[in-house]
Protein backbone atom coordinates (compact mmCIF):
# COMPACT_ATOMS: atom_id res chain seq x y z
CA UNK A 1 0.00 0.00 0.00
CA UNK A 2 1.18 3.72 -0.87
CA UNK A 3 2.91 5.09 2.19
CA UNK A 4 2.40 9.04 1.05
CA UNK A 5 -0.92 10.86 2.43
CA UNK A 6 -1.65 14.68 2.02
CA UNK A 7 -3.41 17.03 4.95
CA UNK A 8 -4.52 19.97 2.48
CA UNK A 9 -4.94 23.11 4.38
CA UNK A 10 -6.87 26.28 3.05
CA UNK A 11 -5.40 30.09 4.46
CA UNK A 12 -7.52 31.82 6.73
CA UNK A 13 -10.51 34.32 5.95
CA UNK A 14 -9.90 37.40 4.14
CA UNK A 15 -12.03 40.72 3.31
CA UNK A 16 -11.72 39.15 -0.42
CA UNK A 17 -12.52 35.63 0.30
CA UNK A 18 -15.47 37.23 2.68
CA UNK A 19 -16.77 39.37 -0.18
CA UNK A 20 -16.66 36.14 -2.60
CA UNK A 21 -13.71 38.01 -4.87
CA UNK A 22 -11.37 36.07 -6.45
CA UNK A 23 -8.67 35.87 -4.87
CA UNK A 24 -5.43 34.71 -6.78
CA UNK A 25 -2.16 36.46 -7.14
CA UNK A 26 -2.61 39.56 -5.61
CA UNK A 27 -0.84 39.01 -1.95
CA UNK A 28 -3.83 39.70 0.48
CA UNK A 29 -3.40 39.74 4.06
CA UNK A 30 -5.53 37.44 6.33
CA UNK A 31 -8.76 39.77 8.18
CA UNK A 32 -9.07 39.71 12.40
CA UNK A 33 -11.52 36.05 11.56
CA UNK A 34 -9.00 34.60 9.50
CA UNK A 35 -6.24 35.33 11.86
CA UNK A 36 -8.10 33.46 14.80
CA UNK A 37 -9.43 30.45 12.42
CA UNK A 38 -5.74 30.05 11.80
CA UNK A 39 -4.85 30.01 15.45
CA UNK A 40 -7.62 27.77 16.29
CA UNK A 41 -6.00 25.25 13.42
CA UNK A 42 -3.72 23.26 15.78
CA UNK A 43 -6.79 21.78 17.62
CA UNK A 44 -8.43 20.81 14.52
CA UNK A 45 -5.34 19.18 12.29
CA UNK A 46 -4.56 15.73 12.37
CA UNK A 47 -0.90 15.74 12.65
CA UNK A 48 -0.07 13.22 13.41
CA UNK A 49 2.40 11.26 10.81
CA UNK A 50 3.35 14.99 9.06
CA UNK A 51 6.83 14.42 8.22
CA UNK A 52 6.80 18.03 5.52
CA UNK A 53 5.20 20.93 5.60
CA UNK A 54 4.88 22.63 2.19
CA UNK A 55 3.50 26.10 2.13
CA UNK A 56 2.08 28.24 -0.86
CA UNK A 57 4.53 31.89 -0.90
CA UNK A 58 1.70 34.26 -0.76
CA UNK A 59 0.96 35.90 2.73
CA UNK A 60 -2.24 34.59 3.55
CA UNK A 61 -1.09 31.06 3.48
CA UNK A 62 2.33 32.12 5.15
CA UNK A 63 0.36 33.68 8.06
CA UNK A 64 -2.01 30.82 8.07
CA UNK A 65 0.82 28.40 8.68
CA UNK A 66 2.80 30.70 11.23
CA UNK A 67 -0.30 31.31 13.19
CA UNK A 68 -1.30 27.37 13.39
CA UNK A 69 2.46 26.74 14.29
CA UNK A 70 3.18 24.52 11.20
CA UNK A 71 6.79 24.75 10.25
CA UNK A 72 6.81 25.03 6.92
CA UNK A 73 9.65 23.27 4.91
CA UNK A 74 9.54 24.41 1.71
CA UNK A 75 8.07 27.53 -0.05
CA UNK A 76 6.21 26.16 -2.83
CA UNK A 77 5.76 28.28 -6.45
CA UNK A 78 3.27 25.49 -7.61
CA UNK A 79 1.18 26.13 -4.52
CA UNK A 80 -0.10 29.11 -5.73
CA UNK A 81 -3.60 30.14 -6.46
CA UNK A 82 -4.96 30.36 -9.83
CA UNK A 83 -4.60 33.14 -11.78
CA UNK A 84 -7.63 34.52 -12.54
CA UNK A 85 -6.24 37.26 -14.75
CA UNK A 86 -9.56 39.55 -15.97
CA UNK A 87 -11.31 38.34 -12.64
CA UNK A 88 -8.85 39.25 -9.87
CA UNK A 89 -10.22 40.81 -7.23
CA UNK A 90 -14.45 40.47 -8.89
CA UNK A 91 -17.28 38.34 -7.84
CA UNK A 92 -18.76 36.25 -9.95
CA UNK A 93 -21.84 38.02 -10.19
CA UNK A 94 -19.85 40.64 -11.74
CA UNK A 95 -18.24 39.36 -13.94
CA UNK A 96 -21.69 37.48 -15.06
CA UNK A 97 -22.98 41.13 -15.24
CA UNK A 98 -20.80 40.92 -18.44
CA UNK A 99 -20.49 37.32 -19.23
CA UNK A 100 -23.84 35.88 -18.53
CA UNK A 101 -23.24 32.07 -17.41
CA UNK A 102 -19.51 32.80 -16.56
CA UNK A 103 -17.85 30.78 -14.60
CA UNK A 104 -14.12 29.70 -13.33
CA UNK A 105 -14.26 26.17 -14.29
CA UNK A 106 -15.46 26.44 -17.78
CA UNK A 107 -14.89 29.84 -19.10
CA UNK A 108 -11.72 31.35 -20.47
CA UNK A 109 -9.83 33.25 -18.07
CA UNK A 110 -8.55 36.33 -19.97
CA UNK A 111 -4.82 37.06 -19.40
CA UNK A 112 -5.01 34.16 -16.99
CA UNK A 113 -3.98 30.50 -16.24
CA UNK A 114 -6.14 27.83 -18.13
CA UNK A 115 -7.85 25.08 -15.65
CA UNK A 116 -5.39 22.37 -17.09
CA UNK A 117 -2.63 24.92 -16.28
CA UNK A 118 -3.46 24.64 -13.03
CA UNK A 119 -3.98 21.11 -12.81
CA UNK A 120 -0.43 20.73 -14.42
CA UNK A 121 0.80 22.61 -11.09
CA UNK A 122 -1.27 20.41 -8.99
CA UNK A 123 0.20 17.04 -11.08
CA UNK A 124 3.48 18.32 -10.21
CA UNK A 125 2.79 19.11 -6.28
CA UNK A 126 1.38 15.29 -6.58
CA UNK A 127 4.26 13.62 -8.31
CA UNK A 128 6.96 15.41 -5.31
CA UNK A 129 4.69 14.67 -2.59
CA UNK A 130 4.21 10.93 -3.46
CA UNK A 131 8.32 10.42 -3.07
CA UNK A 132 7.71 11.29 1.09
CA UNK A 133 6.85 8.37 3.00
CA UNK A 134 4.12 9.80 5.20
CA UNK A 135 1.88 12.78 5.49
CA UNK A 136 3.11 15.78 3.60
CA UNK A 137 0.91 19.33 4.74
CA UNK A 138 -0.28 21.56 1.90
CA UNK A 139 -1.24 25.22 3.08
CA UNK A 140 -2.51 27.07 0.27
CA UNK A 141 -5.88 28.19 -1.42
CA UNK A 142 -9.30 27.12 -1.85
CA UNK A 143 -9.34 26.63 -6.23
CA UNK A 144 -5.49 24.96 -6.26
CA UNK A 145 -6.39 22.54 -3.27
CA UNK A 146 -9.61 21.31 -4.76
CA UNK A 147 -8.38 20.88 -8.07
CA UNK A 148 -5.10 19.28 -6.48
CA UNK A 149 -7.80 16.70 -4.33
CA UNK A 150 -9.46 16.03 -7.90
CA UNK A 151 -6.16 15.32 -9.33
CA UNK A 152 -5.08 12.52 -6.90
CA UNK A 153 -8.27 10.87 -7.42
CA UNK A 154 -7.33 10.59 -11.02
CA UNK A 155 -10.24 12.70 -11.98
CA UNK A 156 -9.68 16.26 -14.80
CA UNK A 157 -8.93 19.57 -12.74
CA UNK A 158 -12.56 20.25 -13.54
CA UNK A 159 -13.58 17.74 -10.46
CA UNK A 160 -12.34 20.12 -7.67
CA UNK A 161 -15.37 22.22 -8.73
CA UNK A 162 -17.66 19.40 -6.60
CA UNK A 163 -15.63 20.30 -3.54
CA UNK A 164 -15.85 23.19 -1.48
CA UNK A 165 -12.64 24.02 1.30
CA UNK A 166 -13.69 26.85 3.86
CA UNK A 167 -11.78 29.58 4.92
CA UNK A 168 -9.25 27.37 7.19
CA UNK A 169 -10.88 24.03 5.75
CA UNK A 170 -8.94 20.81 5.44
CA UNK A 171 -9.02 17.67 3.71
CA UNK A 172 -7.15 14.57 4.76
CA UNK A 173 -6.12 12.42 0.91
CA UNK A 174 -4.99 8.71 1.56
CA UNK A 175 -5.73 5.68 0.04
CA UNK A 176 -7.90 2.85 0.54
CA UNK A 177 -5.12 -0.18 -0.33
CA UNK A 178 -3.82 1.03 -3.88
CA UNK A 179 -6.74 3.48 -4.87
CA UNK A 180 -6.70 7.62 -4.12
CA UNK A 181 -8.77 8.09 -1.60
CA UNK A 182 -9.99 11.57 0.39
CA UNK A 183 -10.46 10.58 4.17
CA UNK A 184 -11.67 13.53 5.61
CA UNK A 185 -13.13 16.52 3.58
CA UNK A 186 -13.56 20.46 5.16
CA UNK A 187 -15.08 19.50 8.78
CA UNK A 188 -16.63 21.65 10.75
CA UNK A 189 -14.35 24.06 12.81
CA UNK A 190 -16.11 25.31 16.28
CA UNK A 191 -17.82 29.00 15.65
CA UNK A 192 -15.59 31.82 16.12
Amino acid sequence: MPSTRLLLVRHGETDWAKGRRHTGRTDIGLNATGEAQARDLPGRLPLDGVVAIWCSPLARSRDTAARAGLAVDVIDPDLIEWDYGFAEGRTTAQIRDERPGWTVWDDEITGGESLEQVGARADSVIVRARSVEGTVALVGHAHHLRVLAARWLGLAPGGGRHLTLDPAGWGALGWERETPVIERWNPPGPPI
